[in-house]
């Protein structure tokens, strides 16, 4: 079926390309809003499609994990960004990650080669009429941010953070070594070990360092995205929690010692030709100089140069629970449809898994089909739930973790096996509820493995 006027769908993010995709793969015609290159977010560096902000990783790839299942729901719905994370990989242990440039270049490529989809560099500044979905993200401003905020009845807020990102030959490679850790997927992180003292050192200067004002919000007690909280944030926590973090040394062993390190900086590579690699887990708010001297104490960066310094930005996201339903519709104005972070949903990939049902949801509505609400023991479902029900006082976004999902009926003492027999049940859900639905997935053998 096709409609006479294509289709808004306002953002040209994760979530804004997913919903276009499952709108033009409906036989409607789509018109695919992105402000770039015109204006650019704070965040945002790139022109393409799809750009990825505080970390190429997208999480785990085992479909025995949360993120991992949650990426297997979204490809058997007829993801666009799976296939393309699948394609752009790069070596991250156990995680799927992706060069990002080439991430966005071959998203951007199959948007435009949509026969019903047409994109359109430009800048919209008020909800559109009729069926449409706006996917502008958590950094949404000016004149679209305000009628947002006043249809909605108000919006939330915290503060999100991006990490550095060295090059390779500048590292000191004498002091690093190559491994994952648990030896999981062969040596694909750089680790810089530290000792008790070095790591205190650290620490201590870490605590000290300057930071850069955050404007338009009080910064001496932010709300703070957990998943990329500034290390500087995680260090007043305690002397320990960042070694209980990002800086872990379980399941690494130092070559030059033989043993366990106190702590370990771990670099995760940004690119497939391993010439740049972000610090895992340093999302940072620090002024630059500040980033340069206190990063430059980690064992192996004493000379590093920065290709890009951590940022820290305000993100904006909508009380959802009293604003949108499950299939992710206004609930005062069902043809328009919400996706992304601003929904409450925190993480890429759950972005874009919002914007596939968005755009799924719009279709149907302009087929005059019922909504397809996920049942709860999906990772897609539950976190449509959290989106649409929460009964939190104080809502704030969630990413995917089995914890979101029902208990199974029958007790699993093994975590590994709990988490098989959850992902399991998700899946055999999920084909009955699409089927129940008229929705063809794909569940042929698949050309790449999310598996380790």
């Amino acid at each position: 079926m096709a409609t006479n006027e294509p289709v808004p769908v306002i953002g040209g993010g994760l979530a804004g390309c997913e919903a276009a995709w499952q709108l033009a793969n409906a036989g409607f015609r789509v018109r695919l809003y992105e402000m770039k290159p015109k204006r650019f977010s704070p965040a945002h560096k790139s022109e393409g499609l799809a750009e990825l902000i505080c970390s190429n990783s997208l999480k785990a790839a085992r479909v025995e994990s949360a993120a991992g299942l949650l990426k297997e729901e979204m490809r058997r719905l007829g993801s666009l960004l799976v296939p393309a994370a699948l394609e752009t990989q790069v070596p991250a242990g156990g995680a799927l990650a992706v060069d990002r440039e080439k991430f966005s270049a071959r998203v951007t490529e199959k948007i435009l080669a949509h026969p019903n989809i047409e994109l359109v560099r430009e800048t919209v500044e008020t909800l559109p009429e009729g069926v449409a979905v706006v996917a502008t993200g958590p950094l949404t401003e000016g004149k679209l941010a305000e009628e947002i905020r006043a249809f909605a009845g108000g919006t939330l807020h915290f503060f999100d953070a991006a990490a550095p990102i060295v090059t390779r030959e500048s590292l000191d490679m004498d002091r690093c070594f190559f491994a994952s850790r648990y030896g999981r997927g062969g040596e694909d992180y750089i680790n810089c070990p530290m000792d008790r003292a070095e790591y205190e050192s650290f620490y201590g200067a870490l605590l000290s360092a300057e930071r850069a004002p955050v404007h338009e919000f009080d910064v001496r007690d932010p709300k703070v995205y957990e998943g990329c909280m500034p290390i500087e944030v995680l260090a007043q926590r305690g002397a320990d929690a960042m070694r209980f973090g990002p800086l872990k040394p379980v399941g690494l062993t130092d070559p030059r010692t033989g043993r366990r390190p106190w702590a370990v900086v771990q670099l995760r590579t940004e690119n497939a030709e391993k010439t740049l690699f972000n610090l895992v887990g340093f999302q940072t708010n620090l002024k630059f100089p500040e980033q340069r001297r206190v990063f430059g104490m980690i064992p192996g960066l004493g000379h590093a140069e920065f290709a890009r310094y951590g940022v820290m930005h305000r993100n904006t996201f909508l009380d959802s629970p009293r604003v949108l339903a499950a299939d992710f519709s206004s609930r005062s104005r069902p043809g328009l449809f919400f996706a992304g972070q601003m929904t409450g949903v925190e993480g890429y990939m759950e972005s874009a898994g919002s914007g596939l049902l968005a755009g799924l949801n719009a279709a149907r509505r302009l087929s005059g089909k019922a909504p397809v609400v996920l049942p709860e023991t999906t990772m897609l479902g539950a976190l449509s739930r959290h989106v649409s029900e929460s009964v939190s006082a104080d809502f704030q976004p969630m990413g995917a973790n089995f914890g979101v999902l029902p208990q199974l009926p029958e007790r699993i003492r093994d975590k590994q096996a709990r988490y098989a027999a959850l992902a399991a049940r998700a899946l055999s859900d999920l084909e009955d509820a699409a089927r129940a639905a008229g929705i063809r997935t794909e569940t042929e053998e698949r050309t790449r493995q999310l598996e380790e």
